[in-house]
């Protein structure tokens, strides 16, 4: 290895350690507040606890609220990137295996939805769930999560679809495979990269969204994670140590997610051959 190359692969590194130490640190400032007073949160965040208490760790795990939360937020999750999927999917693949008159001009109007925040819907959106009846219960967090997901899960699915070679649908095309069976018995089992990609994106956001459930879920028994961390904050006085402990335990599924399916993300990304 020539001195240049080495130096090249030095400083790549070095970036690559800097930006993620932007993401680690206040990763691991939160784990630590949690076993720390508010007393030294306040003085040092990012040093080590003086002593380990694990006494808001144990108050957490062994609150019911917190299960009860953390239960809801994973069926609205889950429920989201299925809908998300199977429709994004289908979508794509009508765009993609499909030629018909306005198509790229629909496509386009789906694109818009990147345009617009989450937030400049947010009232309309509740005047029609209340209008239709889903105030209060997970399908008005669910359904509305899912249609503001498609608009980038159909650009991903249309182009790793458009990269699947066209010999595979024309041999299945001759063998009598309808468009429908043929993306249920090929096109899915091709896609797992990009499903896992568009998995992973969608579970994130939909994990993490708290405008939509605070504006649409008024019980209890039904909040998401970031609604149950509102607990912690009084009027006078937050409980910061609570509230960083309640977060480091409602990250990791997040994170669990995101390590099962980090190998397919690049290859969803970036790739579209099939190997054969």
């Amino acid at each position: 290895m020539s001195r240049a190359h080495f130096w090249r692969n030095f400083a790549r590194v070095s970036f690559l350690c800097l930006v993620a130490s932007f993401v680690l640190a206040p990763m691991l400032a939160t784990a630590l507040g949690g076993f720390k007073s508010n007393a030294e949160l306040r003085m040092n965040a990012f040093a080590l606890p003086e002593s380990w208490n694990t006494a808001f760790y144990a108050s957490i795990i062994t609150d019911p609220g917190f299960w009860r939360y953390l239960g809801n937020s994973m069926l609205i999750s889950v429920a989201t990137v299925i809908l998300t999927l199977l429709v994004g999917a289908a979508a794509a693949y009508v765009f993609a295996q499909i030629k018909f008159f306005g198509s790229k001009m629909l496509f386009s109007y789906l694109l818009l939805g990147l345009m617009f925040p989450f937030a400049t819907a947010i009232l309309p959106l509740f005047i029609k769930v209340r209008d239709i009846g889903l105030l209060d219960t997970y399908w008005a967090v669910i359904l509305p999560q899912t249609a503001f997901g498609l608009s980038l899960a159909i650009l991903l699915f249309r182009t790793f679809f458009e990269q699947l070679p066209k010999e595979l649908f024309e041999a299945a095309y001759l063998d009598g495979c309808s468009y429908v069976r043929f993306f249920w018995r090929f096109t899915l089992p091709l896609s797992t990269p990009i499903l896992a990609t568009v998995g992973v994106f969608v579970f994130v956001q939909s994990w993490n969204n708290f405008l939509l459930p605070l504006v649409v879920l008024n019980s209890r028994d039904a909040f998401t994670w970031p609604l149950g961390l509102m607990q912690f904050r009084g009027e006078f006085v937050t409980e910061w140590n609570r509230t960083l402990a309640f977060v480091t335990l409602t990250i990791l599924p997040a994170i669990a997610f995101f390590f099962a399916a980090q190998k397919y993300i690049v290859a969803g990304l970036t790739g579209g051959a099939v190997k054969g």
